[in-house]
């Protein structure tokens, strides 16, 4: 059937999989419970994976590892200025935002003018944005301003408003790929990078924007992670770092660069949470649930190169 080939489709049955084996363990009870965290918990991890997509739609070499310390950096800086203070909200995500775009300007700087290849020069930038919210947080924690932290862990008809965020997000992703000159460049440069710059397309202004737009939205993440949570911690987005080139991987986009796939990315975010909540209620301690987890990530991987291989 036309509908199984489609990439995406995999990450939905998966979750919905995960999902079924979860409730089961607890007999049905807390089913919508389960739901609403894996939307609202699913939502951080498919907010950067969009980013990392684009990153990763540009070919082989290229990914961002500098997002949990953008996350960090935004996520400190915001909830600094805003100090708690009522109607800050949209200072806070205004400079989160601002230091995004500082980051993803810097990094696309670092593989440009260095000629660095993406993931040293990312590493390397993250060193700095990690040290920089060190010296800013200095043991801190600041809460958000109440009317944040409230819109944060809200909902709106039944859904988180997290997920409404980065459905949001998704579907705006969806349309630029799908729909727009920019996409178009942006697969034709992640399928032959020599061919897209011979047939005239701005491949540096493509990679720049790409890099730009994944640091945005590693900002965007870190700014609703800390007013979800209370307040910006220095390992908030130690996570991030695998959990957004995973459920890129597991939804369907390809490695390879040049294929980018939305929706899988989402169904990814909802199976890796469930994975972890899976793992929880079997009561396994952190150091087995981590060799659970990433031995699932291998598995689902070399399962996508067979099946793409023989196709």
């Amino acid at each position: 059937m036309k509908l199984f080939s489609k990439p995406w489709l995999w990450s939905w049955l998966a979750a919905a999989a995960a999902f079924a084996v979860t409730a089961a363990l607890t007999s049905g009870r807390g089913g919508g419970e389960l739901a609403y965290a894996a939307l609202s918990f699913g939502a951080f991890a498919a907010i950067v994976g969009l980013g990392q997509m684009l990153v990763i739609t540009l070919g082989p070499g290229n990914v961002d590892l500098s997002i949990p310390a953008t996350m960090t950096l935004a996520a400190t800086l915001a909830l600094k200025a805003m100090g708690s203070q009522p109607g800050t909200a949209f200072l806070g995500l205004g400079i989160a935002l601002a230091v995004g775009l500082g980051a993803g300007l810097a990094n696309y700087a670092l593989i440009y003018l260095l000629r660095l290849p993406p993931i040293i020069a990312t590493l390397a930038a993250s060193l700095v944005y990690q040290s920089v919210a060190i010296w800013s947080n200095r043991g801190l924690r600041i809460k958000p301003p109440t009317g944040l932290a409230d819109f944060a862990t809200g909902r709106f008809l039944g859904l988180p408003n997290v997920a409404w965020v980065g459905l949001a997000l998704a579907i705006v992703v969806w349309v630029i790929l799908e729909r727009s000159v920019w996409g178009r460049w942006l697969l034709a440069t992640g399928q032959n990078l020599r061919v897209a710059r011979l047939a005239g397309i701005p491949v540096e202004l493509v990679r720049a924007a790409t890099y730009i737009s994944v640091a945005l939205f590693a900002a965007l993440a870190g700014y609703l992670l800390a007013s979800f949570s209370g307040g910006a911690a220095l390992n908030m987005g130690q996570e991030y770092l695998l959990m957004s080139i995973a459920v890129v991987v597991i939804g369907g986009s390809s490695i390879a660069g040049g294929d980018s796939n939305v929706p899988g990315v989402w169904g990814a975010a909802l199976f890796m949470f469930l994975v972890v909540s899976m793992l929880n209620s079997y009561g396994a301690v952190a150091g087995l649930r981590n060799v659970l987890t990433g031995t699932t990530i291998i598995a689902i991987v070399i399962a996508a190169s067979t099946r793409r291989h023989r196709v």
